[in-house]
């Protein structure tokens, strides 16, 4: 799945980025307008999509002077599946989200890091995982490798993406923050946490611990 256009999964034509726009405003736009936040396609072809949408209902238009105003008719009954389309980056996250939840050997942290985390991930990106273990548990501990097993397979299962988990210790991610590695930098640029504190704190709580 394209991370950073999710909906052409199924809308792959200008319709999606058109429809992106609409989903995520209530303030009626002008087809310029619309044209310049979508970011593709001409201007003449976003008209061209945003009339046919309007013969559809999905969009209403009302004309301000010499300009056509259009929004996103939210009681057409396919408003809702459009809006789904264009959080699916969003469920995806919330899927992962869960799954980590579920968990009976608990993590000390998970995020998710790099494009997918910015947005801007495309069919061929991994989904990028940091998850922390605890030092009380090992490393092969049966439990939680089948964890891991199963949330790569299903982040898989539920995007198309490969699931690229980068497994630590708590003592390795303190390591790992020392030296600068390049996962620690591109979890600073972007990440969104899944369970656990931020990162940040998370060494800081275990250095304080060390000193005290």
């Amino acid at each position: 799945m394209d991370l950073s256009r999710p909906y052409t999964v199924i809308c792959p034509t200008l319709e999606g980025p058109v429809l992106e726009v609409l989903a995520h405003t209530t303030r009626p736009l002008t087809g310029r307008g619309v044209a310049r936040l979508a970011s593709r396609g001409s201007e003449r072809g976003v008209r061209l999509v945003l009339h046919r949408l309007v013969a559809q209902g999905l969009v209403t238009a009302r004309e301000a002077g010499s300009a056509s105003l259009f929004v996103l008719n939210r009681e057409h009954v396919a408003a809702g599946i459009v809006e789904g389309l264009v959080r699916l980056r969003a469920e995806l996250i919330e899927r992962i989200r869960g799954e980590v939840e579920g968990w009976s050997s608990r993590p000390v942290h998970v995020s998710v890091f790099g494009s997918a985390a910015r947005a801007d991930g495309r069919m061929e990106s991994d989904i990028d995982l940091l998850i922390v273990r605890p030092e009380d548990l090992t490393e092969d501990d049966p439990q939680w490798r089948e964890q891991l097993h199963r949330l790569a397979e299903r982040i898989e299962r539920w995007s198309g993406n490969h699931a690229s988990l980068h497994e630590v210790s708590t003592k390795g991610l303190e390591a790992a923050v020392r030296r600068g590695e390049p996962v620690i930098a591109s979890l600073r640029d972007a990440s969104i946490v899944l369970a656990g504190p931020e990162i940040a704190d998370l060494v800081a709580h275990r250095r304080e611990r060390a000193i005290t």
